[in-house]
């Protein structure tokens, strides 16, 4: 019995943790302003007929703050990082020098800020409502055990406390990658 309760803790906070991870990985495309390598992960380019993600084909490195340095392994795809590039809507146009593709980050004006702030909090809501649909999978998980006479009332009640607070500490997770991600993106 107590095997089961144990399954249903611990698939609990992987899958808390799992969302705190997607959402940090989707900050990290979320252009702030400053060069970020990151922006380029979800980024494909067909590499002999196989769509690779750029930073597998490339050397990308950060130049004086605002500047991404995409030097290809192979000079046959500048051509086609520079299109996918164009295509990928992250809003910055690629030069390309015959070497390498640089990206010059803009600044970022004030509405633009604030409509990424917009998306940011956006995003972590949309955390916040997985992280309560895990805990509703997790509470009728246990409801379950409790009406198959598995576990008493009194257990149930402590361990629906202990997936709450599980929950919280997910949630105030979520919203100190939105303070920080919100900061990052405001700071001019």
């Amino acid at each position: 019995m107590i095997e089961q309760v144990e399954e249903i803790l611990l698939v609990l906070d992987d899958k808390l943790s799992k969302t705190l991870s997607v959402l940090k990985e989707d900050y990290a495309s979320v252009r702030a302003g400053r060069a970020n390598p990151h922006i380029l992960d979800k980024i494909t380019v067909d590499y002999y007929g196989v769509p690779t993600p750029i930073n597998q084909t490339s050397n990308i490195s950060v130049q004086e703050g605002r500047c991404l340095v995409i030097s290809p392994w192979d000079t046959s795809l500048l051509k086609g990082i520079e299109k996918a590039i164009q295509v990928s809507n992250i809003g910055i146009n690629p030069t390309n020098d015959g070497k390498v593709i640089r990206l010059a980050f803009p600044q970022l004006t004030e509405e633009r800020r604030k409509e990424l702030s917009k998306q940011v909090k956006k995003m972590g809501e949309e955390a916040k409502v997985a992280q309560r649909n895990i805990r509703r999978e997790a509470l009728e998980a246990l409801k379950k055990l409790k009406t198959d006479k598995l576990i008493s009332e009194d257990e149930y009640s402590s361990y629906e406390k202990d997936v709450e607070k599980s929950v919280a500490d997910g949630i105030a997770g979520i919203d100190a990658a939105v303070a920080a991600k919100d900061k990052e993106i405001m700071t001019v």
